[in-house]
């Protein structure tokens, strides 16, 4: 039997060879370079829309704001179309010009400042200065600098002042303008919005302490101690649970309080006592505080002439005395306090004695009409205008604590005389004042009615908010 030979392998054109072998590198080629899904999905492409020469000429709108550049620190916020025209570059609005910083300037005013040392700190001189406080006598409201305060300066692009402003309180502010080769100056007075406020307080240590808790100010504590303090001695008749009511107002700009003014009604209780107090302002315009039936608050004394002293001795028939070691009367009540408290007239009357006196050292005398005198001893010094023949109000000062003649420690002595006799001004009933007119009682028990009705609304509602 013949064996077959075996076939030989096809026979392939060695074209047809080199065909597929490029074939071949070309698909491995394309491996290379076409990545997989996989590595596409995390790529982060960009695309910049340009437009062409001929969308600029034809003044397409500008791209929206998201189309555009987020910063000018973008690699193509320089790219440039090589084919725009002149007419298409000139198309393009021009870029606005920054203001010069230099042209508006504030400094703060510093300890030790002042108005040429301000002026330098922004490239202005000692003739600037002058300049400008020679252009109007109101000028030199600028000199009166307060730690603090700010001052604007507007300078021209050379550097010349063109303007000067500051707000020297909540409501005024000044300011300079120049007008050609001087300053107009201006004062701009806002008016605040007045309206009435609330406030309650117990005391816990002192009247002082609670009222300022209760949102008065240091000025209303005072007035509200000169408003009772011809009934109260607030250095010794308050005690630890006294509570007070008070309505009073305030002055309000843009939403802001600015300031406080009057108390316009109180009511106090101490020791289970009520005491009430009403403004009133006459058809004359005279403002009064009374009683809340009318009667006036104010007597012809206040019981003490130191606002919150310490009481150091009380009127006694005999008493050692500290400095001569002898039993003597002590004719009148001490009152302590730091050296340099104000001592104020406890009535209206005539000073008959301004000088030294004996152990009393320095020592003011008042006469009250025919009946009453009164005495102040230990001063440090007097209060200017205090002397013999001075006509004096209540409540004014007349002098200040100190340790003159025969004292341990400041302090002023007080006595008070009815036709020459020393009485005790602690337990002395004082004479009343004139009550409220016959012919504005109608008007005055109206307004006392309604303020006090909102007195007693308002704690209510505060009661019971305390309660949920």
């Amino acid at each position: 039997m013949t064996q077959t030979p075996p076939k030989s392998p096809p026979f392939y054109p060695k074209s047809h060879i080199l065909a597929a072998s490029g074939i071949a590198a070309l698909l491995s080629l394309a491996l290379l370079v076409f990545p997989s899904s996989e590595v596409e999905a995390k790529r982060t492409s960009l695309t910049l829309d340009m437009p062409s020469p001929s969308d600029t000429l034809k003044g397409e709108p500008e791209p929206s704001p998201e189309a555009a550049p987020q910063s000018d620190a973008s690699p193509f916020a320089e790219i440039e179309n090589p084919d725009a025209t002149p007419e298409a570059t000139a198309q393009r609005p021009a870029t606005p010009e920054k203001p010069d910083p230099q042209t508006h300037r504030q400094v703060l005013v510093a300890k030790g400042d002042t108005l040429s040392t301000l002026f330098q700190k922004v490239g202005l001189s000692a003739s600037d200065v002058q300049a400008a406080l020679d252009s109007n006598p109101q000028a030199k409201q600028f000199t009166r600098l307060q730690r603090g305060q700010v001052l604007q300066f507007e300078l021209s692009p050379d550097g010349q002042l063109q303007s000067l402003h500051s707000q020297v309180s909540h409501l005024e502010t000044i300011r300079l303008n120049r007008k050609g080769d001087t300053f107009a100056f201006e004062k701009v007075i806002e008016k605040p919005v007045v309206r009435s406020a609330y406030a309650h307080g117990v005391i816990n240590s002192s009247l002082s302490l609670s009222a300022q808790k209760s949102g008065l100010s240091h000025t209303q504590v005072l007035d509200l101690a000169n408003i009772f303090g011809y009934d109260l001695d607030f250095t010794q008749d308050i005690r630890q649970g006294d509570q007070f009511d008070v309505i009073y107002e305030q002055r309000v700009l843009d939403g802001k309080v600015v300031s406080t003014g009057s108390i316009l009604s109180a009511r106090f209780v101490s020791r289970g006592k009520t005491y009430t107090a009403v403004r009133y302002t006459n058809k004359q315009g005279n403002s009064s505080y009374y009683t809340a039936d009318g009667n006036s608050m104010r007597k012809a004394f206040v019981r003490s002439p130191v606002d919150f002293a310490r009481i150091s001795s009380r009127f006694s028939g005999a008493r050692a005395h500290p400095i001569l070691n002898k039993i003597r009367a002590h004719q009148g009540v001490d009152y302590a306090a730091a050296r340099g408290t104000p001592i104020k007239a406890t009535g209206d009357g005539k000073v008959i004695l301004a000088g030294r006196k004996g152990g009393y050292g320095n020592t003011v005398i008042i006469q009250h009409g025919n009946t009453y005198r009164t005495l102040y001893g230990h001063m440090q010094g007097f209060a200017k205008g205090i002397r013999d023949g001075s006509p004096v109000k209540q409540g004014q000062v007349i002098g200040y604590i100190g340790t003159t003649g025969l004292a341990t420690g400041p302090h002023v002595h007080y006595e008070f005389q009815v036709n020459g006799v020393h009485v005790d001004p602690l337990g002395q009933k004082l004479p009343m004042a004139d009550p409220i007119a016959k012919g504005e009682k109608g008007r005055f028990m109206q307004q006392s009615q309604t303020l006090m009705a909102r007195m007693d609304q308002e704690r209510t509602t505060m009661v019971a908010s305390s309660k949920r």
